[in-house]
């Protein structure tokens, strides 16, 4: 992470906007922060270097919105950044992390941060940025694959998967954040949601190679319910698939992933659809999200991981609107 003192611009952007944190080459600082207006369709890069005269470091690994700041988790740089969503002027900073992943907010006092190659969930005050204590994770005592991922959150309880040579999903009591149980799912849960029922759906990527020693399997879509916490159901993709992102819908009835394309089901079906909502095979598909108002659809291309990334809008239907360049590896969304 850079500190030197730059020029710093005056942004006051407005109305809806949609941020995408881009990791950048990793270990080289490279990083970056783009902002993009749908109404006008204008994109501004580097949009953190740009205002507050220093560069964001090294790997950008997740981007949330709340309490009227947008959060920055820095995997490699071990920070997390606090902004203001219209200037991007920086309003704090979350230290003393190991490989931070991702940030979910529990309430205004209180926040979990999952680690990589660490069997600590950090718990912070947002309203300070202070760690205040860790959750530590049963049954991940080696460094290799002790690493928490993607949280959601039904009632008091935080369910958080296992993304790392893992195969399980673990539930976390808010009220004394502590571990209370776990559940086993396929291998390497690498994203979660929460539909309207309060069902979890947990994409796994099956291991992604077969000399993975955790093993090697087709990935596979789960519905968990919260109440029981069981997978009531399990659908398998095909072995040697290359899936990545999972996101739902602003009515959380419907869910879409990537895979050559990107898919799309609703929350009641029995079975995966036949074929993909928008297919291509000339993308490097790596994220996407779907905006809560109206359903478009934005997509994360990128490329060769070297050069700028892309993102493309469509519509609900899958019909290209727009698209446009971003930093280098463009990996996560979030919206104002």
């Amino acid at each position: 992470m850079d500190d030197n003192s730059g020029k710093e611009e005056e942004f006051d952007t407005k109305g809806v906007g949609l941020f995408i944190a881009n990791e950048g080459a990793y270990s080289r600082s490279t990083a970056s922060l783009s902002y993009y207006d749908p109404a006008t369709k204008e994109v501004q890069n580097e949009v953190f270097a740009r205002a507050n005269g220093m560069k964001l470091g090294d790997t950008a690994n997740y981007v949330a919105m709340f309490g009227n700041k947008v959060w920055i988790v820095m995997n490699v740089s071990n920070v997390v950044f606090a902004i203001n969503p219209d200037t991007f002027k920086e309003e704090g900073r979350i230290t003393g992390l190991n490989s931070p992943r991702e940030i979910h907010f529990v309430s205004e006092s209180k926040a979990y941060i999952s680690q990589f190659y660490d069997n600590r969930i950090a718990v912070v005050d947002p309203s300070t940025c202070e760690i205040t204590g860790y959750i530590t994770v049963p049954g991940m005592d080696d460094s290799l694959t002790a690493s928490t991922g993607p949280m959601v959150q039904s009632g008091r309880y935080v369910y958080c998967a296992c993304p790392s040579y893992q195969k399980k999903i673990v539930k976390i009591d808010t009220t004394t954040d502590k571990v209370v149980d776990e559940l086993e799912v396929g291998i390497q849960p690498i994203a979660i949601v929460l539909d309207r029922n309060d069902n979890i759906w947990c994409l796994t990527n099956g291991g992604g190679w077969e000399a993975n020693p955790v093993g090697y399997e087709a990935p596979t879509i789960s519905k968990i319910d919260t109440g029981s916490f069981k997978v009531v159901e399990t659908l398998s993709l095909q072995l040697g698939d290359y899936v990545k992102g999972l996101a739902i819908d602003g009515s959380r009835e419907n869910i879409y992933w990537l895979n050559s394309g990107v898919w799309k089901m609703n929350i009641n079906a029995s079975a995966l659809p036949a074929a993909p909502l928008i297919t291509t095979d000339s993308y490097s598909l790596y994220a996407l999200t779907v905006n809560p108002a109206n359903g478009e659809i934005y997509v994360a291309d990128a490329v060769d991981y070297q050069q700028p990334g892309m993102v493309y809008r469509y519509s609900t239907s899958g019909s290209l609107i727009d698209k446009f360049y971003v930093g280098i590896i463009p990996g996560s969304f979030c919206w104002k």
